[in-house]
């Protein structure tokens, strides 16, 4: 398949050091994000965009336009970068092994990432080597739902094992119909878990190299609103023991899949303890805050990781941040028509992702900064409802 190049990389000037070349396949806004921390490292981003259209292609970072899902795309991207590194879940398994296979270098491992990529999978690798995680099963028929339905009781939470994020490709099920309602357009199965009485979420962040240094940020609260993360505190307002204790398990679940650049591990905080939710084995919506809000942004740490280069750190600069995300408006109005009177809002740190607007689009974010949490919060979110038409 073919495939285009949208902006190209200056010449490089021979009598220095030869810059590194970092290649992203995807081109959303964490790529668009990670161009903002390669720049001041002289490293030089490319990304690999399925469409010109893309947040990353829009503000000006070197792209090429071919399919992520081509093999043959994928090959020619992988020859003129030093790493390859990812913005996305979504990229098959088997291609990332053969590249690997070929030469490449991908950070993280192709084993790593599938973790990720595969629910089901995670699932099982996390339970057997003792990890927290939910009671689950795979399903190929209402039958099987029904009958751990009859162990756990009803609701469930069905998920498909490949593709899902923001909420998309999960479901909350009630009755046998609409488990087989799911089934119907997922024949290979669906991950099947309670819904497990959440007292709150939190997600921690690791970064980490190949000669295995690791730091770990600290702990966040993330506040989900239609299955989307709608604001992130940080730190997250729990005990001390609790947090340590969520930093620890990120740290030793990132270790025993080794994977490596940066990772978030998201948990569920129920009566019983932590239960692992998801992860995701790149820069992360829960790192959001880190651009203003930390010592070193997620999107500088994901650079250095994948480079090997040294570590930067965590510590927050600030006793609290709070990021609210920026979504759609119902009337389908565009938040950026709006940019001048939120960049009015003392404190309020805005990005918007240069993406098309429509209602429930994630859009951008607001970071604010504060002496505590309440007051972070009320800065972030006056500038949030003027962008999106909400402000009183």
């Amino acid at each position: 398949m073919s495939s285009e190049i949208v902006h190209a990389r200056p010449a490089q000037d021979e009598s220095g050091p030869r810059r590194p070349r970092v290649g992203v396949l995807g081109a959303g806004q964490l790529a668009r994000m990670d161009q903002q921390a390669a720049i001041p490292l002289a490293v030089d981003l490319r990304v690999l965009a399925n469409d010109p259209s893309e947040a990353a292609v829009l503000a000006g970072v070197e792209a090429v336009v071919g399919s992520t899902d081509d093999l043959d795309t994928l090959r020619a991207f992988a020859v003129d970068v030093d790493v390859l590194t990812f913005e996305f879940e979504g990229i098959d398994p088997e291609h990332l092994r053969t590249l690997e296979a070929e030469g490449h270098r991908l950070v993280p491992s192709p084993a790593a990432k599938l973790v990720a990529q595969d629910k089901l999978h995670q699932r099982q690798t996390l339970g057997d080597a003792g990890f927290p995680v939910p009671p689950w099963i795979r399903a190929t028929s209402a039958d099987e739902v029904v009958a751990f339905a009859e162990q756990h009781g009803w609701p469930l939470v069905l998920k498909a094992p490949r593709g899902g994020y923001d909420g998309r490709g999960v479901q909350v099920v009630d009755d046998v119909d609409e488990a087989a309602a799911m089934l119907a357009g997922l024949p290979d199965g669906v991950l099947v878990e309670p819904k497990l009485p959440i007292e709150r979420e939190v997600a921690a962040l690791v970064a980490r190299t190949a000669d295995g240094s690791s730091v770990v940020y600290p702990v966040v609260e993330t506040v989900q609103r239609h299955a989307m993360l709608r604001e992130l505190i940080a730190p997250a307002e729990i005990p001390a023991a609790l947090a340590d204790e969520a930093a620890d398990l990120a740290r030793r679940i990132v270790e025993h899949i080794d994977a490596t650049g940066l990772i978030a591990v998201e948990l569920f905080v129920t009566a019983e303890g932590l239960s692992v939710n998801e992860l995701a084995l790149r820069p992360h919506n829960s790192g959001h805050y880190s651009i203003e809000g930390a010592v070193t942004s997620q999107f500088e740490q994901h650079v250095r990781a994948v480079l090997g280069w040294p570590l930067g750190s965590p510590a927050l600069t600030a006793p609290a941040a709070v990021t609210v995300n920026v979504v759609g408006p119902d009337d389908g109005s565009d938040p950026a028509s709006r940019l001048p009177q939120a960049l009015a809002v003392e404190g309020a740190h805005v990005h918007l992702y240069g993406k098309g607007a429509r209602p429930g689009r994630k859009l951008g974010h607001v970071t604010a900064l504060g002496p505590d949490v309440e007051t972070a919060r009320a800065t972030a979110w006056r500038a949030v409802k003027i962008l999106e038409g909400d402000a009183a």
